[in-house]
Protein backbone atom coordinates (compact mmCIF):
# COMPACT_ATOMS: atom_id res chain seq x y z
CA UNK A 1 0.00 0.00 0.00
CA UNK A 2 3.34 2.65 0.81
CA UNK A 3 4.57 1.78 -2.75
CA UNK A 4 0.99 2.74 -4.56
CA UNK A 5 0.37 5.64 -2.03
CA UNK A 6 4.56 6.78 -3.35
CA UNK A 7 3.18 6.18 -6.72
CA UNK A 8 0.33 8.03 -6.55
CA UNK A 9 2.12 11.40 -5.79
CA UNK A 10 3.89 11.02 -8.72
CA UNK A 11 1.20 10.29 -10.96
CA UNK A 12 -1.00 13.71 -9.38
CA UNK A 13 2.17 15.72 -11.31
CA UNK A 14 1.31 14.28 -14.61
CA UNK A 15 -0.62 17.06 -16.52
CA UNK A 16 -4.36 16.96 -17.55
CA UNK A 17 -5.39 16.24 -21.14
CA UNK A 18 -8.22 16.14 -23.21
CA UNK A 19 -10.64 12.93 -22.71
CA UNK A 20 -12.83 10.58 -23.77
CA UNK A 21 -14.85 7.97 -21.97
CA UNK A 22 -15.21 4.50 -24.11
CA UNK A 23 -16.35 1.09 -23.23
CA UNK A 24 -13.68 -1.53 -23.10
CA UNK A 25 -13.77 -5.35 -24.44
CA UNK A 26 -14.74 -6.35 -20.49
CA UNK A 27 -17.38 -3.89 -20.25
CA UNK A 28 -15.87 -1.40 -18.29
CA UNK A 29 -15.93 2.40 -18.53
CA UNK A 30 -12.76 4.22 -19.45
CA UNK A 31 -11.45 7.58 -19.92
CA UNK A 32 -9.07 8.09 -22.16
CA UNK A 33 -6.90 10.69 -23.56
CA UNK A 34 -8.43 12.19 -26.84
CA UNK A 35 -5.05 11.52 -28.32
CA UNK A 36 -2.89 9.35 -26.72
CA UNK A 37 0.61 9.25 -26.95
CA UNK A 38 2.42 7.97 -24.35
CA UNK A 39 1.18 4.15 -24.68
CA UNK A 40 2.59 1.09 -22.41
CA UNK A 41 1.35 -2.30 -23.65
CA UNK A 42 1.29 -4.72 -21.05
CA UNK A 43 0.95 -7.83 -23.95
CA UNK A 44 3.19 -8.50 -26.68
CA UNK A 45 0.60 -9.08 -28.80
CA UNK A 46 -0.44 -5.40 -28.28
CA UNK A 47 2.92 -3.97 -29.15
CA UNK A 48 2.21 -5.97 -33.09
CA UNK A 49 -1.36 -4.61 -32.83
CA UNK A 50 -0.16 -0.71 -31.69
CA UNK A 51 2.28 -0.54 -34.42
CA UNK A 52 0.18 -2.10 -37.49
CA UNK A 53 -2.24 0.53 -36.28
CA UNK A 54 0.80 3.20 -37.54
CA UNK A 55 1.34 4.47 -33.87
CA UNK A 56 4.38 2.98 -33.19
CA UNK A 57 6.14 6.03 -32.06
CA UNK A 58 3.52 6.83 -29.18
CA UNK A 59 4.40 3.59 -27.65
CA UNK A 60 6.77 3.90 -24.46
CA UNK A 61 7.31 0.57 -23.22
CA UNK A 62 6.80 -2.63 -23.37
CA UNK A 63 6.51 -6.22 -21.93
CA UNK A 64 9.61 -8.40 -21.82
CA UNK A 65 9.12 -11.23 -24.53
CA UNK A 66 8.10 -8.56 -26.66
CA UNK A 67 9.21 -9.87 -30.71
CA UNK A 68 6.83 -8.26 -33.45
CA UNK A 69 7.68 -6.17 -35.10
CA UNK A 70 11.88 -6.48 -34.49
CA UNK A 71 11.87 -3.02 -34.04
CA UNK A 72 9.43 -3.24 -30.52
CA UNK A 73 12.08 -4.65 -29.27
CA UNK A 74 14.25 -1.33 -29.22
CA UNK A 75 11.57 0.28 -26.67
CA UNK A 76 11.99 0.35 -22.68
CA UNK A 77 10.66 -2.82 -20.89
CA UNK A 78 8.32 -3.02 -18.16
CA UNK A 79 9.20 -6.25 -17.05
CA UNK A 80 6.74 -9.94 -17.64
CA UNK A 81 3.75 -9.34 -19.23
CA UNK A 82 1.66 -10.96 -16.28
CA UNK A 83 3.61 -9.06 -13.43
CA UNK A 84 4.82 -5.63 -14.71
CA UNK A 85 6.99 -3.35 -12.89
CA UNK A 86 4.32 -0.95 -11.60
CA UNK A 87 7.43 1.76 -10.25
CA UNK A 88 9.24 1.15 -14.30
CA UNK A 89 6.03 2.13 -15.93
CA UNK A 90 5.24 5.31 -13.24
CA UNK A 91 8.78 6.31 -14.46
CA UNK A 92 7.26 6.56 -17.86
CA UNK A 93 4.49 8.89 -17.57
CA UNK A 94 1.94 6.90 -19.68
CA UNK A 95 -1.18 8.97 -20.46
CA UNK A 96 -2.96 5.37 -21.38
CA UNK A 97 -1.68 1.40 -20.61
CA UNK A 98 -2.99 -1.37 -22.78
CA UNK A 99 -3.94 -4.83 -21.46
CA UNK A 100 -5.14 -8.79 -21.86
CA UNK A 101 -8.82 -9.17 -20.63
CA UNK A 102 -7.80 -12.91 -20.85
CA UNK A 103 -4.14 -12.60 -18.98
CA UNK A 104 -3.26 -9.50 -17.31
CA UNK A 105 -4.48 -9.91 -13.45
CA UNK A 106 -7.06 -8.24 -11.43
CA UNK A 107 -4.44 -7.07 -9.15
CA UNK A 108 -2.52 -4.94 -12.13
CA UNK A 109 -5.63 -3.20 -13.19
CA UNK A 110 -6.19 -2.54 -9.69
CA UNK A 111 -3.24 -0.80 -9.05
CA UNK A 112 -3.07 1.28 -12.41
CA UNK A 113 -6.90 2.52 -11.06
CA UNK A 114 -5.74 3.47 -7.82
CA UNK A 115 -3.09 5.45 -9.89
CA UNK A 116 -5.48 7.19 -11.87
CA UNK A 117 -3.79 5.38 -14.89
CA UNK A 118 -6.25 4.78 -17.39
CA UNK A 119 -5.63 0.68 -18.40
CA UNK A 120 -7.94 -0.58 -21.77
CA UNK A 121 -8.74 -4.20 -21.58
CA UNK A 122 -8.99 -5.93 -25.09
CA UNK A 123 -10.13 -9.33 -25.65
CA UNK A 124 -9.16 -11.67 -28.49
CA UNK A 125 -11.30 -15.50 -28.57
CA UNK A 126 -11.68 -16.91 -31.73
CA UNK A 127 -10.53 -15.03 -35.11
CA UNK A 128 -13.37 -12.55 -34.71
CA UNK A 129 -11.70 -11.49 -31.61
CA UNK A 130 -8.56 -10.79 -33.15
CA UNK A 131 -10.38 -7.77 -35.55
CA UNK A 132 -12.97 -6.90 -32.74
CA UNK A 133 -10.07 -5.84 -30.62
CA UNK A 134 -8.13 -3.80 -33.00
CA UNK A 135 -11.62 -2.32 -33.59
CA UNK A 136 -11.24 -1.27 -30.04
CA UNK A 137 -7.85 -0.26 -29.59
CA UNK A 138 -8.80 2.16 -32.81
CA UNK A 139 -11.09 3.97 -30.44
CA UNK A 140 -9.09 3.69 -27.60
CA UNK A 141 -6.08 5.87 -29.80
CA UNK A 142 -8.43 7.86 -32.01
CA UNK A 143 -7.18 5.86 -35.18
CA UNK A 144 -10.45 4.26 -36.41
CA UNK A 145 -10.06 4.89 -40.50
CA UNK A 146 -6.49 3.19 -39.19
CA UNK A 147 -8.16 -0.08 -37.82
CA UNK A 148 -10.84 -0.41 -40.32
CA UNK A 149 -8.40 -0.35 -43.33
CA UNK A 150 -6.10 -3.07 -41.28
CA UNK A 151 -9.04 -5.14 -40.30
CA UNK A 152 -10.84 -4.86 -44.11
CA UNK A 153 -6.49 -6.09 -45.13
CA UNK A 154 -6.63 -8.85 -42.77
CA UNK A 155 -10.19 -9.93 -43.63
CA UNK A 156 -9.28 -9.90 -47.31
CA UNK A 157 -6.22 -12.37 -46.22
CA UNK A 158 -8.66 -14.36 -44.68
CA UNK A 159 -10.80 -15.11 -47.71
CA UNK A 160 -7.44 -15.26 -50.04
CA UNK A 161 -6.23 -18.37 -47.64
CA UNK A 162 -10.20 -19.84 -47.92
CA UNK A 163 -10.26 -19.59 -51.23
CA UNK A 164 -6.78 -21.58 -51.48
CA UNK A 165 -7.99 -24.34 -49.70
CA UNK A 166 -11.58 -24.69 -50.65
CA UNK A 167 -12.51 -28.10 -51.66
CA UNK A 168 -9.25 -29.72 -50.64
CA UNK A 169 -8.84 -32.72 -47.94
CA UNK A 170 -9.58 -31.25 -44.39
CA UNK A 171 -6.67 -32.11 -42.09
CA UNK A 172 -7.28 -33.52 -38.85
CA UNK A 173 -4.63 -32.76 -35.99
CA UNK A 174 -4.22 -32.37 -32.56
CA UNK A 175 -2.07 -29.38 -31.53
CA UNK A 176 -0.70 -30.17 -27.64
CA UNK A 177 0.60 -26.89 -26.15
CA UNK A 178 2.16 -29.44 -23.59
CA UNK A 179 2.07 -32.12 -22.76
CA UNK A 180 1.84 -33.09 -18.76
CA UNK A 181 -0.73 -32.26 -18.28
CA UNK A 182 -1.94 -32.20 -21.75
CA UNK A 183 -3.10 -28.78 -22.72
CA UNK A 184 -4.24 -28.06 -26.37
CA UNK A 185 -6.65 -25.67 -28.04
CA UNK A 186 -10.66 -25.57 -27.59
CA UNK A 187 -13.54 -24.01 -29.48
CA UNK A 188 -13.18 -20.40 -27.96
CA UNK A 189 -8.89 -20.42 -28.92
CA UNK A 190 -8.01 -18.29 -32.16
CA UNK A 191 -5.80 -20.89 -33.17
CA UNK A 192 -8.86 -23.37 -33.51
CA UNK A 193 -10.25 -20.70 -35.82
CA UNK A 194 -6.68 -20.35 -37.71
CA UNK A 195 -6.39 -23.95 -38.47
CA UNK A 196 -10.25 -24.35 -39.62
CA UNK A 197 -9.62 -21.48 -42.01
CA UNK A 198 -5.97 -22.98 -43.00
CA UNK A 199 -8.06 -26.10 -44.43
CA UNK A 200 -7.93 -28.46 -41.32
CA UNK A 201 -9.70 -29.15 -38.43
CA UNK A 202 -8.71 -29.57 -34.98
CA UNK A 203 -9.58 -32.45 -32.96
CA UNK A 204 -10.33 -30.64 -29.69
CA UNK A 205 -12.51 -27.96 -31.68
CA UNK A 206 -15.62 -28.79 -29.19
CA UNK A 207 -14.17 -28.28 -26.33
CA UNK A 208 -15.63 -25.19 -24.34
CA UNK A 209 -12.59 -23.67 -23.05
CA UNK A 210 -10.21 -21.83 -24.56
CA UNK A 211 -7.34 -23.75 -23.45
CA UNK A 212 -8.40 -26.93 -22.11
CA UNK A 213 -6.69 -29.73 -20.52
CA UNK A 214 -7.29 -33.41 -21.49
CA UNK A 215 -6.13 -36.54 -20.77
CA UNK A 216 -4.10 -38.97 -23.32
CA UNK A 217 -6.64 -41.13 -23.54
CA UNK A 218 -9.51 -38.37 -24.47
CA UNK A 219 -6.72 -37.38 -27.11
CA UNK A 220 -6.06 -40.57 -28.44
CA UNK A 221 -9.79 -41.24 -28.92
CA UNK A 222 -9.91 -38.46 -30.80
CA UNK A 223 -7.71 -40.01 -33.39
CA UNK A 224 -5.50 -37.62 -34.91
CA UNK A 225 -4.52 -37.80 -38.10
CA UNK A 226 -1.42 -35.34 -37.58
CA UNK A 227 -0.21 -33.56 -34.43
CA UNK A 228 0.75 -29.54 -35.16
CA UNK A 229 3.48 -28.57 -33.41
CA UNK A 230 5.03 -24.72 -32.74
CA UNK A 231 8.53 -24.69 -34.83
CA UNK A 232 11.45 -24.56 -32.78
CA UNK A 233 9.26 -24.67 -29.43
CA UNK A 234 10.04 -27.01 -26.14
CA UNK A 235 7.29 -28.86 -27.45
CA UNK A 236 9.17 -31.48 -29.94
CA UNK A 237 7.61 -34.44 -31.24
CA UNK A 238 10.66 -36.07 -29.92
CA UNK A 239 9.99 -35.28 -26.14
CA UNK A 240 6.79 -36.55 -27.06
CA UNK A 241 7.73 -40.39 -27.87
CA UNK A 242 9.64 -40.58 -24.51
CA UNK A 243 6.22 -39.85 -22.94
CA UNK A 244 4.33 -42.78 -21.79
CA UNK A 245 1.16 -43.76 -24.00
CA UNK A 246 2.25 -40.97 -26.70
CA UNK A 247 3.73 -43.60 -29.15
CA UNK A 248 0.58 -45.49 -28.97
CA UNK A 249 -1.00 -42.49 -31.04
CA UNK A 250 -0.63 -43.12 -34.67
CA UNK A 251 0.24 -39.58 -36.04
CA UNK A 252 3.45 -39.96 -32.96
CA UNK A 253 3.91 -43.13 -34.48
CA UNK A 254 4.07 -42.33 -38.13
CA UNK A 255 6.02 -39.23 -37.91
CA UNK A 256 2.50 -37.03 -39.32
CA UNK A 257 3.87 -33.84 -37.96
CA UNK A 258 2.85 -30.30 -39.14
CA UNK A 259 4.74 -27.15 -38.07
CA UNK A 260 3.53 -23.83 -37.76
CA UNK A 261 5.79 -20.81 -37.08
CA UNK A 262 5.89 -19.30 -33.43
CA UNK A 263 3.82 -16.10 -34.85
CA UNK A 264 0.42 -18.10 -34.53
CA UNK A 265 0.85 -17.59 -30.68
CA UNK A 266 0.39 -13.40 -31.11
CA UNK A 267 -3.48 -13.28 -31.28
CA UNK A 268 -2.77 -10.07 -33.85
CA UNK A 269 -1.90 -9.20 -37.40
CA UNK A 270 1.13 -11.13 -37.42
CA UNK A 271 -0.89 -14.44 -37.25
CA UNK A 272 -1.58 -14.06 -40.31
CA UNK A 273 1.59 -14.52 -41.41
CA UNK A 274 1.55 -18.01 -39.94
CA UNK A 275 -2.23 -18.49 -41.19
CA UNK A 276 -0.63 -18.30 -44.65
CA UNK A 277 2.22 -20.80 -43.90
CA UNK A 278 0.06 -22.95 -42.76
CA UNK A 279 -2.41 -23.47 -45.05
CA UNK A 280 0.88 -24.20 -47.26
CA UNK A 281 2.25 -26.45 -44.68
CA UNK A 282 -1.54 -28.41 -45.18
CA UNK A 283 -1.68 -27.99 -49.01
CA UNK A 284 1.43 -27.70 -50.22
Amino acid sequence: MTRIIVLAFVCISLPALAARTLTDDLGRSVTVPDHPQRLVCLMPNLVDDVYALGASSDVIGVPDYTKYPAEAKTKPTVGLPLSPSLETIVSLHPDLVLASGDLNREETVKDFQKLSIPIFMVRARGIEGIYESLASLGRALNREQEAAKLVGALRERERAVRQRVAGKPVVNVLMPIWYDPIVTIGKDAYITDLIEIAGGHSVTSDVPEEWPEVSLEAALARSPGALLLVRGSKMSVEVLRTRPGWLTMTAVRNNRIYYVDERIESPSPVAFDALEELAKQFHP
